[in-house]
């Protein structure tokens, strides 16, 4: 594995060593905190629908247990000015942990969600599952002593894997990239370091379609597709403004779609599937032949360039260079992926699609084939 980088600022929290627990009015007005960052107890009552009475109760409650604050003043509407209120970003840390098939990205956040510090660096999923986790919490713990702070001040992790989840019990079932993290107990193994976290474990592309409903585009979209080209290809479902994970976490796996009996061999062990002839190491396979058989002197040119290598940025290069092997490559992969969506689209009937990972970043000429 290659070096991390890491980035943050110090920043030391009071101990708070308990996981968080709150009822379910308690967990409305956080939701709605965390939304607005800022809110006076009229605007709880509004946006909840309860009395003034109710809703100064249950704040009570809150500040009483030190998870809210007072922060300030508001604006009045004639009379006194109200008392502002937010989460206190001091009770303790969360953490993300995204696992790619090549890399790994780790971010520690306060609990308001403001990322403080992030790490990086490249890993394999062919590795042991005990060395890429192993290699997580290693991180996580040096982002935690950067804030001088304890592992007992993770209130909560959550953890983003290439492969179908069973959510419950926060393990891979069938997993094609790493057959042999199988049933492998992510959730306790962070728990035995982190004791005070709440951990989950999900699909990374359901993890990213959720993080799209959030904060990104989707927020207010109750239906739509959020699809993930990159090693593998995959697709996280928001369908009545929840995730659809399936009877047993695997829905949303569309890299292994047959798109042709007669294909290459896939990791899953089919042939043909839309992942093995389309997603970013088909890619590279078939722009590294283009480079080979002269079909593509840029390509060429840029291998001899870089010790026999190609990489993505090379694609994307003799892309925007007008090469024509190059983008004959991407607008296949782009109209394979596009017949797949064709067909989900009409099964799911979204309102929305949104591309991300890797290979979304050839852009237009990937887009426009889709």
């Amino acid at each position: 594995m290659s070096s991390s980088t890491v980035s943050g600022t110090k920043k030391k929290l009071s101990r708070f060593t308990a996981p968080i627990l709150v009822n379910s009015a308690e967990v409305e007005i956080m939701r709605a905190l965390r939304r607005q960052g800022r809110i006076s107890r009229s605007e709880v009552s509004n946006v909840t629908g309860w009395s003034k009475a109710k809703a100064s109760q249950e704040i009570r409650s809150l500040v009483e247990k030190g998870y809210l604050v007072e922060v300030g003043e508001g604006t009045s509407q004639g009379g006194r000015k109200p008392r502002l209120l937010r989460i206190n970003n001091q009770l303790g840390y969360i953490a993300g942990i995204d696992i790619g098939a090549t890399s790994l990205d780790i971010a520690l956040a306060d609990v308001t969600g403001l990322v403080l510090q992030r790490c990086s660096e490249t890993t394999d999923v062919k590795l042991s599952p005990e060395s890429v986790f192993g290699r997580c919490s290693e991180l996580l713990l040096e982002l935690i002593q950067v804030q001088r702070a304890t592992p007992d001040q993770i209130l909560g992790i959550g953890v983003g894997v290439p492969g179908p989840v069973d959510f419950a019990r926060g393990v891979l079932v069938a997993p094609p990239l790493m057959p042999e993290w199988e049933n492998f107990p992510i959730r306790d193994f962070f728990k035995k370091t982190f004791m005070s976290a709440f951990v989950v474990v999900d699909n990374d592309v359901n993890i990213m379609a959720l993080g799209e409903q959030r904060t990104g585009d989707g927020a207010g979209i109750d239906h739509f597709i959020f699809v993930k080209i990159g090693t593998g290809i995959g697709a996280g479902i928001i369908s009545n403004g929840k995730i659809h994970r399936g009877s047993d976490g695997s829905a949303g796996d569309i890299g292994h779609i047959c798109i042709d009996k007669e294909g290459p061999l896939c990791a899953c062990g089919n042939k043909g599937c839309l992942e093995a002839m389309a997603a970013g190491p088909a890619i590279m396979s078939k722009a590294l032949e283009a480079s080979r058989n002269g079909t593509s002197p840029t390509l060429s040119q840029m291998r001899e360039s870089n010790g026999g290598i190609i990489r993505p940025e090379d694609v994307n290069a003799a892309c925007r260079e007008g090469d024509q092997a190059a983008l004959d490559i991407i607008r296949e992969s782009g109209q394979m992926i596009g017949d797949v969506l064709a067909s989900l689209v009409n099964f799911f009937n979204p309102s929305h699609i949104f591309i991300g990972g890797g290979i979304a970043n050839f852009g237009n000429h990937l887009l426009v084939a889709i």
